[in-house]
């Protein structure tokens, strides 16, 4: 024995890669199909967009600061819909941007999420709403995006690639079904440049992966796809207030929220909550929307 390990062949790595992958699926399936993840959402966010809000005021409701999250997204993608157009939405839990395209743009949306937990009542508000013949929801995975290259005029994502262990592959997969001139914007946690994984594990336990990415690799990534363009709105500032907000309502009506939370993932919110907004106010995260477009 020498001491020097065997290089992986590229089939091994692969396979590597995908046994990955399928975890964190695994991890992120089992987290959103919860009851008591499903109350959290439904009760503190609104149970119809769950990402970042862009506030107006300190004050604001999560849900309202959320949409507008949804429509500053919108607005880099408007040249790309009308009700001739079709988007993509990956990760798109209870649908809130689907039904915001749709409904703006006239767009057709397939929303593609793994939880069936959510997908259901996505449907079923979706109907609700007389949206769902405009709104495709597929049960699947942005790893392996079900569609063909060039598929689509636009794809969008909020907040959706922190939960992947395979970030590559699922921008390269998002920029392989856009059409030639197509455009894509997302936007996602990241960790802020030169910190350090540890230093956000308190964190992002809850979401089931050991890293952020940052905005450095996800714009390099995108140019090495082809992308051009690219840029970065820059939002970070939103997050102290977002998980101030999260953490103030989550206490405020922890009494409430006892009678559809379990005793035990409510204490865990009470704990994780107040560290996300503790990691934001050190400079530690990056967040807003990344963008660019396919030549």
């Amino acid at each position: 024995m020498t001491g020097h390990s065997t290089p992986r062949s590229g089939e091994e790595a692969t396979r590597k890669h995908e046994g990955t992958s399928r975890a964190y699926e695994e991890a992120t399936r089992d987290y959103y199909d919860s009851r008591d993840v499903d109350a959290f959402y439904d009760a503190v966010w609104g149970g119809e967009d769950i990402h970042t809000g862009i506030y107006a005021h300190p004050g604001e409701a999560v849900a309202d600061a959320s949409r507008r999250t949804v429509d500053r997204v919108a607005d880099r993608l408007a040249h790309r819909l009308g009700p001739d157009r079709t988007v993509l939405d990956l990760g798109s839990g209870y649908g809130g941007t689907a039904r915001r395209l749709a409904g703006r743009f006239g767009c057709r949306v397939v929303a593609l999420n793994l939880s069936a937990a959510q997908n259901e009542r996505h449907r079923a508000v979706n109907a609700a709403r007389g949206l769902d013949g405009l709104i495709d929801v597929v049960t699947g995975s942005f790893h392996d995006i079900p569609c063909p290259d060039g598929s689509f005029d636009a794809v969008c994502s909020l907040e959706a690639f922190c939960h992947s262990g395979d970030r590559p592959r699922v921008l390269s997969e998002a920029v392989r079904v856009l059409k030639p001139g197509g455009a894509l914007a997302f936007t996602d946690i990241m960790a802020a440049e030169d910190v350090a994984a540890e230093a956000l594990r308190p964190a992002v336990s809850r979401l089931g992966v050991d890293a952020l990415a940052t905005v450095p690799f996800y714009r390099d990534r995108l140019a090495e796809l082809g992308l051009t363009g690219t840029g970065f709105d820059d939002h970070s500032g939103q997050l102290v207030t977002h998980y101030d907000r999260l953490t103030a309502e989550t206490a405020a009506r922890t009494a409430e929220l006892g009678d559809r939370i379990g005793a035990a993932y409510l204490a865990h919110l009470n704990e994780n909550l107040p560290v996300w907004a503790d990691a934001a106010r050190r400079g530690l995260l990056r967040w807003g929307v990344l963008h660019g477009g396919r030549p």
